[in-house]
Protein backbone atom coordinates (compact mmCIF):
# COMPACT_ATOMS: atom_id res chain seq x y z
CA UNK A 1 0.00 0.00 0.00
CA UNK A 2 1.09 3.56 -0.69
CA UNK A 3 2.15 5.43 2.46
CA UNK A 4 -0.56 7.60 4.01
CA UNK A 5 -0.78 11.35 3.45
CA UNK A 6 -2.31 13.33 6.31
CA UNK A 7 -4.04 16.08 4.33
CA UNK A 8 -5.27 18.05 7.34
CA UNK A 9 -3.34 18.70 10.52
CA UNK A 10 -2.16 21.61 12.62
CA UNK A 11 0.86 22.69 14.59
CA UNK A 12 0.98 25.86 16.63
CA UNK A 13 2.59 28.08 19.18
CA UNK A 14 -0.03 29.14 21.70
CA UNK A 15 1.20 32.74 21.74
CA UNK A 16 0.26 33.21 18.07
CA UNK A 17 -3.32 31.91 18.23
CA UNK A 18 -5.93 34.11 19.95
CA UNK A 19 -8.44 31.31 20.57
CA UNK A 20 -5.82 29.41 22.56
CA UNK A 21 -5.38 32.38 24.92
CA UNK A 22 -7.56 34.09 27.51
CA UNK A 23 -10.74 32.59 28.95
CA UNK A 24 -11.63 29.16 27.60
CA UNK A 25 -14.77 29.46 25.48
CA UNK A 26 -16.06 26.10 24.18
CA UNK A 27 -15.79 25.77 20.42
CA UNK A 28 -17.33 23.54 17.79
CA UNK A 29 -15.40 20.56 19.19
CA UNK A 30 -16.31 21.33 22.82
CA UNK A 31 -13.91 22.15 25.63
CA UNK A 32 -10.26 21.92 24.77
CA UNK A 33 -8.15 22.58 27.86
CA UNK A 34 -5.65 19.75 27.05
CA UNK A 35 -4.57 21.43 23.79
CA UNK A 36 -4.39 25.03 25.06
CA UNK A 37 -0.62 24.89 24.75
CA UNK A 38 2.09 24.62 22.12
CA UNK A 39 1.64 21.72 19.72
CA UNK A 40 5.01 21.46 17.95
CA UNK A 41 5.96 19.37 14.95
CA UNK A 42 8.01 17.09 17.21
CA UNK A 43 4.87 16.08 19.12
CA UNK A 44 2.91 15.63 15.91
CA UNK A 45 5.61 13.31 14.54
CA UNK A 46 5.65 11.35 17.80
CA UNK A 47 1.86 11.04 17.64
CA UNK A 48 1.91 9.56 14.13
CA UNK A 49 4.90 7.27 14.61
CA UNK A 50 4.28 3.76 13.28
CA UNK A 51 1.03 4.59 11.48
CA UNK A 52 2.38 4.64 7.92
CA UNK A 53 1.93 8.38 7.45
CA UNK A 54 4.72 9.63 5.20
CA UNK A 55 3.66 13.17 4.27
CA UNK A 56 1.39 15.86 5.59
CA UNK A 57 -0.43 19.10 4.78
CA UNK A 58 -0.65 21.89 7.32
CA UNK A 59 -3.96 23.78 7.47
CA UNK A 60 -4.24 27.25 9.00
CA UNK A 61 -5.30 27.71 12.63
CA UNK A 62 -6.56 31.32 12.71
CA UNK A 63 -3.54 33.26 13.89
CA UNK A 64 -4.04 36.83 15.03
CA UNK A 65 -5.62 39.19 12.52
CA UNK A 66 -3.21 40.42 9.84
CA UNK A 67 -0.70 37.64 10.65
CA UNK A 68 -1.59 35.51 7.62
CA UNK A 69 1.85 35.80 6.07
CA UNK A 70 3.63 35.35 9.41
CA UNK A 71 1.82 32.04 9.88
CA UNK A 72 3.00 30.74 6.50
CA UNK A 73 6.53 31.96 7.17
CA UNK A 74 6.65 30.18 10.53
CA UNK A 75 5.36 26.89 9.11
CA UNK A 76 8.01 27.12 6.39
CA UNK A 77 10.68 27.56 9.04
CA UNK A 78 9.42 24.40 10.74
CA UNK A 79 9.48 22.51 7.43
CA UNK A 80 13.01 23.65 6.72
CA UNK A 81 14.15 22.42 10.13
CA UNK A 82 12.22 19.13 10.27
CA UNK A 83 11.19 18.18 6.72
CA UNK A 84 7.52 18.33 7.78
CA UNK A 85 4.93 19.44 6.79
CA UNK A 86 5.12 19.06 3.01
CA UNK A 87 2.51 21.61 1.96
CA UNK A 88 0.67 24.56 3.50
CA UNK A 89 -2.91 25.74 3.30
CA UNK A 90 -2.87 29.32 4.58
CA UNK A 91 -5.50 31.87 5.47
CA UNK A 92 -6.57 34.90 3.49
CA UNK A 93 -9.62 37.07 4.17
CA UNK A 94 -11.21 36.92 0.73
CA UNK A 95 -13.60 39.70 1.69
CA UNK A 96 -10.76 42.16 2.30
CA UNK A 97 -9.54 44.83 -0.08
CA UNK A 98 -5.94 43.65 0.33
CA UNK A 99 -6.61 39.97 -0.43
CA UNK A 100 -4.59 40.08 -3.65
CA UNK A 101 -1.62 41.61 -1.84
CA UNK A 102 -1.71 38.99 0.92
CA UNK A 103 -1.91 36.18 -1.63
CA UNK A 104 1.07 37.62 -3.49
CA UNK A 105 3.15 37.76 -0.31
CA UNK A 106 2.22 34.18 0.61
CA UNK A 107 3.15 33.04 -2.89
CA UNK A 108 6.79 33.74 -2.05
CA UNK A 109 6.73 30.55 0.04
CA UNK A 110 7.04 27.45 -2.14
CA UNK A 111 4.99 25.12 0.08
CA UNK A 112 1.81 27.17 -0.34
CA UNK A 113 -0.87 25.11 -2.03
CA UNK A 114 -4.17 26.67 -1.04
CA UNK A 115 -6.32 28.81 1.22
CA UNK A 116 -8.87 28.07 3.90
CA UNK A 117 -11.34 30.75 4.92
CA UNK A 118 -13.86 29.11 7.23
CA UNK A 119 -17.35 29.93 5.98
CA UNK A 120 -19.41 27.65 8.19
CA UNK A 121 -22.43 29.17 9.90
CA UNK A 122 -24.97 27.40 12.09
CA UNK A 123 -28.02 28.33 14.14
CA UNK A 124 -26.16 26.96 17.15
CA UNK A 125 -23.75 29.76 18.19
CA UNK A 126 -21.17 27.25 19.40
CA UNK A 127 -20.96 25.82 15.89
CA UNK A 128 -20.93 29.21 14.19
CA UNK A 129 -17.80 30.75 12.69
CA UNK A 130 -18.75 33.01 9.77
CA UNK A 131 -20.72 36.20 10.32
CA UNK A 132 -23.49 35.07 7.96
CA UNK A 133 -24.42 31.82 6.22
CA UNK A 134 -24.29 33.32 2.72
CA UNK A 135 -20.82 34.87 2.56
CA UNK A 136 -20.08 32.65 -0.45
CA UNK A 137 -22.33 34.94 -2.48
CA UNK A 138 -20.56 38.18 -1.52
CA UNK A 139 -19.19 39.93 -4.63
CA UNK A 140 -15.83 40.62 -2.95
CA UNK A 141 -15.32 36.96 -2.07
CA UNK A 142 -16.46 35.85 -5.52
CA UNK A 143 -13.99 38.25 -7.07
CA UNK A 144 -11.03 37.43 -4.82
CA UNK A 145 -11.42 33.66 -4.88
CA UNK A 146 -10.72 33.73 -8.61
CA UNK A 147 -7.17 34.80 -7.75
CA UNK A 148 -6.48 31.29 -6.46
CA UNK A 149 -6.86 29.90 -9.97
CA UNK A 150 -4.06 32.15 -11.19
CA UNK A 151 -1.69 30.37 -8.78
CA UNK A 152 -3.11 26.88 -9.13
CA UNK A 153 -4.17 26.92 -5.49
CA UNK A 154 -7.09 25.06 -3.96
CA UNK A 155 -9.75 26.36 -1.59
CA UNK A 156 -10.51 24.41 1.58
CA UNK A 157 -14.29 24.71 1.83
CA UNK A 158 -15.84 24.48 5.29
CA UNK A 159 -19.65 24.58 5.35
CA UNK A 160 -22.62 22.89 6.94
CA UNK A 161 -25.39 21.02 5.14
CA UNK A 162 -27.68 24.06 4.89
CA UNK A 163 -24.92 25.95 3.05
CA UNK A 164 -24.12 23.26 0.50
CA UNK A 165 -26.31 24.69 -2.24
CA UNK A 166 -24.40 27.98 -2.12
CA UNK A 167 -21.13 26.05 -1.92
CA UNK A 168 -22.00 24.08 -5.04
CA UNK A 169 -22.78 27.34 -6.80
CA UNK A 170 -19.42 28.77 -5.79
CA UNK A 171 -17.65 25.68 -7.13
CA UNK A 172 -19.64 25.79 -10.37
CA UNK A 173 -18.65 29.43 -10.88
CA UNK A 174 -14.95 28.55 -10.46
CA UNK A 175 -14.35 25.30 -12.35
CA UNK A 176 -10.59 25.85 -12.47
CA UNK A 177 -10.25 25.82 -8.67
CA UNK A 178 -10.26 22.59 -6.66
CA UNK A 179 -12.58 22.93 -3.67
CA UNK A 180 -11.63 20.64 -0.78
CA UNK A 181 -14.70 20.02 1.37
CA UNK A 182 -13.69 19.93 5.03
CA UNK A 183 -14.62 17.03 7.29
CA UNK A 184 -17.09 15.32 4.91
CA UNK A 185 -19.35 18.36 5.08
CA UNK A 186 -19.49 18.32 8.89
CA UNK A 187 -22.59 16.13 9.44
CA UNK A 188 -23.66 17.41 12.83
CA UNK A 189 -27.35 16.44 12.69
CA UNK A 190 -27.40 12.65 12.96
CA UNK A 191 -31.17 12.31 13.05
CA UNK A 192 -32.75 10.50 10.06
CA UNK A 193 -33.84 13.83 8.57
CA UNK A 194 -30.44 15.38 9.21
CA UNK A 195 -28.63 12.48 7.58
CA UNK A 196 -30.93 12.63 4.56
CA UNK A 197 -30.33 16.38 4.12
CA UNK A 198 -26.58 15.85 4.44
CA UNK A 199 -26.59 13.08 1.83
CA UNK A 200 -28.56 15.29 -0.58
CA UNK A 201 -26.16 18.17 -0.04
CA UNK A 202 -23.16 15.92 -0.58
CA UNK A 203 -24.64 14.70 -3.88
CA UNK A 204 -25.13 18.30 -4.97
CA UNK A 205 -21.49 19.09 -4.20
CA UNK A 206 -20.28 15.90 -5.87
CA UNK A 207 -22.07 16.99 -9.04
CA UNK A 208 -19.33 19.61 -9.33
CA UNK A 209 -16.26 17.74 -10.63
CA UNK A 210 -13.87 20.21 -8.99
CA UNK A 211 -15.04 19.36 -5.44
CA UNK A 212 -13.24 16.70 -3.39
CA UNK A 213 -13.96 15.69 0.20
CA UNK A 214 -11.70 15.28 3.18
CA UNK A 215 -12.29 12.18 5.28
CA UNK A 216 -11.55 13.98 8.52
CA UNK A 217 -12.93 15.60 11.64
CA UNK A 218 -15.59 12.98 12.28
CA UNK A 219 -15.22 13.17 16.04
CA UNK A 220 -16.03 16.88 16.05
CA UNK A 221 -19.65 16.60 17.12
CA UNK A 222 -19.66 13.29 18.99
CA UNK A 223 -16.37 13.91 20.87
CA UNK A 224 -15.05 10.41 20.41
CA UNK A 225 -13.43 8.18 17.82
CA UNK A 226 -16.30 5.87 16.91
CA UNK A 227 -15.20 3.39 14.21
CA UNK A 228 -18.80 2.62 13.26
CA UNK A 229 -19.61 6.31 12.81
CA UNK A 230 -16.41 6.80 10.80
CA UNK A 231 -17.27 3.81 8.61
CA UNK A 232 -20.79 5.04 7.92
CA UNK A 233 -19.70 8.56 6.91
CA UNK A 234 -16.70 7.34 4.92
CA UNK A 235 -18.77 4.74 3.05
CA UNK A 236 -21.38 7.34 2.05
CA UNK A 237 -18.74 9.91 1.05
CA UNK A 238 -16.82 7.40 -1.06
CA UNK A 239 -20.01 6.23 -2.75
CA UNK A 240 -20.93 9.86 -3.50
CA UNK A 241 -17.58 11.28 -4.63
CA UNK A 242 -15.50 8.24 -5.56
CA UNK A 243 -12.19 7.40 -3.92
CA UNK A 244 -10.24 9.52 -6.38
CA UNK A 245 -12.07 12.53 -4.95
CA UNK A 246 -11.58 11.68 -1.26
CA UNK A 247 -8.55 12.25 0.97
CA UNK A 248 -7.71 11.43 4.57
CA UNK A 249 -6.91 14.05 7.20
CA UNK A 250 -6.27 13.51 10.91
CA UNK A 251 -7.45 16.92 12.17
CA UNK A 252 -4.79 16.58 14.86
CA UNK A 253 -4.39 17.80 17.55
CA UNK A 254 -8.15 18.49 17.73
CA UNK A 255 -8.99 14.78 17.66
CA UNK A 256 -6.25 14.23 20.24
CA UNK A 257 -8.87 15.47 22.71
CA UNK A 258 -10.56 12.05 22.54
CA UNK A 259 -8.29 9.59 20.74
CA UNK A 260 -4.74 8.70 19.77
CA UNK A 261 -3.33 9.01 16.28
CA UNK A 262 -2.89 5.23 15.81
CA UNK A 263 -6.48 4.61 16.94
CA UNK A 264 -7.74 7.25 14.52
CA UNK A 265 -5.81 5.78 11.59
CA UNK A 266 -7.06 2.32 12.54
CA UNK A 267 -10.67 3.54 12.35
CA UNK A 268 -10.16 4.88 8.83
CA UNK A 269 -8.30 1.76 7.70
CA UNK A 270 -11.21 -0.31 9.01
CA UNK A 271 -13.68 1.93 7.18
CA UNK A 272 -11.77 1.43 3.94
CA UNK A 273 -11.01 -2.27 4.38
CA UNK A 274 -13.73 -3.41 1.99
CA UNK A 275 -12.58 -1.15 -0.82
CA UNK A 276 -10.31 -2.32 -3.67
CA UNK A 277 -6.61 -1.64 -3.05
CA UNK A 278 -6.49 1.20 -5.57
CA UNK A 279 -9.43 2.90 -3.86
CA UNK A 280 -7.78 2.57 -0.45
CA UNK A 281 -4.59 4.06 -1.82
CA UNK A 282 -6.51 6.93 -3.40
CA UNK A 283 -8.40 7.84 -0.23
CA UNK A 284 -5.36 7.50 2.02
CA UNK A 285 -2.66 9.00 -0.19
CA UNK A 286 -2.82 9.51 -3.91
CA UNK A 287 -5.77 11.91 -4.04
CA UNK A 288 -4.12 14.18 -1.47
CA UNK A 289 -0.81 13.98 -3.32
CA UNK A 290 -2.54 15.08 -6.52
CA UNK A 291 -4.70 17.83 -5.02
CA UNK A 292 -1.90 19.36 -2.96
CA UNK A 293 0.80 18.62 -5.57
CA UNK A 294 3.07 16.66 -3.25
CA UNK A 295 4.88 14.65 -5.94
Amino acid sequence: MTGIVDAHHHIWRQKDVPWLQGPMVPRIFGRYEPIRRDYPISEFLADLAGTGVERSVYVQVNWAKAAEVDEVAWVHSVAEAHGWPHAVVGYVDLLADDAAEVLARQAAFPLMRGVRMQLHWHENPMYRFAARPDLMNEPALRRNIRLLADRGWSFDLQVFTAQMADAAGLAAANPDIVFVLQHCGMPEDLSPAGRAAWRAGMRRLADQPNVVSKLSGLGTFIHRNDPDHVAEIVETTLATFGADRCLFGSNFPIEKLWTSYPELVAAYRRALAGQPPEARDAALATTAARVYRLD
